[in-house]
């Protein structure tokens, strides 16, 4: 059976390279058209097998292959396209991910390994500018493994170093990598080709990993079906002359001029026939052609191509697009469940929103994966609802995040008369990493809040030689041996006899404290004794807790020493009252 071209996403972080790769593999300039240089739009590059010979020629022979050529997708490496990049990674049967050998990881170079684990799609890494290590001899198209050898030593040791420094970095995120020609089980590595998309130089071996990696991992993988056409929409456009457009990556099967097709939208699949389907010449790039599409009566899979429907109302970017017979056809529920969003949710939990689908999913993803519950999830701004749906429930469910959405003016008033965080970003792991920085230092805070309401578990050493004033008040220097100690607090001995109030804190150097800590030696004030009389030199006493504060004190985390004397206390407390605290 025929194998079709594996669908290849190149990812990375924003201007690491990925276009001026695909440029000059296409021998292009897409990249340089783009606004600011940064690819906008997600596009498609259909390689065919006779290129690829033509690049790999020096270091491949007379070798062939079965696999017929390779089909990229350029994803857009800007923060605002995550969900693109997401789908992306979901379509494609390979991918490449792009880093630049000086910068190193980036935070969208993390986020890419995040996308390209959920969807477990197996990757390469691109090491890109290797044209900028210091005194770098280049030649262009030059495969590596030639041009390694012809670099001065010094040259070469400054390229291992910024080499094994990324090779570091990925380890530190769960990335075992080697160099491409030192990997003797590719199975239990990732492929590291150093290249540069600006000479040309590696892109010959990268393009033989890739191709080589499809024929003997993905073979049966690729075995292109028979039937009707399924596939990915890539953008949705308005192009003059046409009208609405979809830009799509046909995985499986075969699409005609005048086949009905259903495809994903936020609600019912919407069912239409195509008018025409405009497929770009071998090496031109979807999104932005050097030459004019061919309109094509039919298309067999894997290809990128722009198709012209009857009706393309709602439908949306990373949705299905399939062949079917009719509105009944089973691939129309098919659809649907694809279309859905599955999300787990809990009866308390966080809420979140997105921009599309595909973020939203990857949002909810890590959220699970760092443990975080949803209640409640949604696509589009943050709105006034949303607000006051979030303020039921406890304190740490008051949070909404959101990706690459703005939050609504009414929602920005709703804040401030409820107990509301909202938290945006437009990193999804940075997302959950400012959630739960937020959640720590709120519970600090509520903890250091909550301390300061009531009286803490606390035992103090009365330390000999320290004795300054022996009543009205006595003065002494004490050892907090466990908890805090404040102004207006009473003490007990062990036996719970009253040992007096404490009127003030101070330090050495007779500075003002608010609170003694453990650990601390400080200078006391005790009102109501006297010294040798209720107080004694390396006597033990304890703050004497009411029976209010005793219970508040079980939303608080102690440590072993406040939890001593806290047992403690509780021990004295009982003596005189068996039943205090229960």
């Amino acid at each position: 059976m025929a194998i079709r071209q594996p669908v290849v996403s190149v990812l990375g972080h924003v201007d690491h390279g990925k276009t001026k790769l695909l440029d000059k593999i296409r021998g292009t300039a897409v990249g340089a058209r783009e606004a600011g240089a940064i690819t906008q739009h997600i596009g498609a590059t259909e390689v065919p097998i006779s290129r690829i010979y033509e690049m790999c020629g020096p270091i491949i022979g007379k070798r062939r292959f079965t696999v017929p050529g390779l089909l990229f997708i350029d994803t857009p490496g800007h923060q605002a396209f995550t969900t693109l990049r997401a789908r992306g990674g979901a379509l494609a049967d390979l991918a490449v991910l792009v880093i630049d050998i000086r910068e190193g990881i980036m935070p969208q170079t993390i986020e890419s390994i995040h996308i390209l684990r959920q969807y477990k799609t197996p990757f390469v890494i691109a090491l890109n500018k290797i044209d900028t290590v210091e005194g770098w001899i280049s030649e262009e198209d030059r495969p590596f493994v030639v041009a390694e050898k012809q670099q001065m030593e010094h040259t070469t040791q400054v390229f291992e170093q910024h080499m094994y420094n990324v090779i570091s970095q990925l380890a530190q995120n769960g990335v075992f990598a080697d160099r491409y020609d030192r990997i003797n089980d590719f199975t239990k590595a990732i492929a590291l080709v150093p290249i540069s998309a600006k000479t040309g130089e590696g892109v010959p071996d990268l393009m033989l990993m890739l191709i080589g990696l499809a024929q003997r991992f993905l073979e049966n993988r690729l075995t292109n079906e028979e039937g009707p056409g399924k596939g990915t929409i890539l953008e949705v456009k308005d192009e003059k002359g046409l009208g609405q457009t979809l830009d799509i990556i046909l995985y499986s099967g075969t699409i005609k001029t005048g086949s009905t097709v259903a495809i994903g939208t936020r609600g019912v699949p919407l069912i239409t026939r195509v008018k025409a389907i405009l497929k770009p010449k071998p090496l031109d790039e979807i999104r932005d052609p050097r030459d004019r599409f061919d309109s094509v009566k039919e298309l067999h899979a894997a290809a990128g191509v722009k198709i012209a429907c009857q009706d393309t109302t709602g439908a949306l970017a990373g949705g299905p697009i399939r062949v079917v017979k009719n509105a009944k056809d089973p691939a129309v529920k098919e659809i649907t469940e694809e279309s859905s969003i599955k999300i787990e949710t809990t009866e308390k939990g966080i809420t979140i929103k997105a921009d599309a689908v595909g973020s939203l999913e990857a949002l909810a993803f890590e959220a699970k994966q760092t443990n975080i519950p949803i209640r409640k999830y949604g696509i589009g701004e943050i709105t006034r609802r949303d607000v006051l749906e979030s303020s039921y429930g406890n304190d740490s469910n008051h949070v909404i995040l959101g990706f690459n959405v703005p939050i609504s003016k009414d929602a920005e008033a709703e804040v401030e008369t409820h107990n509301i965080k909202i938290l945006t970003n437009q990193i999804v792991y940075g997302l959950i990493e400012d959630y739960q920085a937020w959640l720590e230092e709120s519970k600090r805070q509520g903890e250091t809040d909550l301390r300061s309401q009531f009286s803490f578990p606390a035992k103090i050493l009365i330390m000999p030689d320290h004795i300054f004033r022996v009543n009205k008040p006595a003065v002494v220097g004490v050892r907090v041996l466990a908890g805090r100690i404040r102004v207006g607090e009473n003490l007990i001995d062990s036996m719970g006899h009253d040992c007096g109030t404490i009127k003030s804190v101070r330090d050495d150097d007779g500075t003002v404290l608010k609170e003694g800590m453990q650990g601390s030696e400080v200078s006391v004030a005790i009102d109501g004794i006297t010294i040798g009389r209720q107080v004694n030199e390396n006597d033990i006493l304890y703050v004497g807790l009411i029976e209010s504060g005793f219970r508040a004190l079980a939303n608080v985390v102690l440590n072993e020493d406040e939890r001593m004397a806290l047992s403690d206390t509780v021990a004295i407390k009982r003596r005189i009252e068996p039943f205090w605290g229960m």
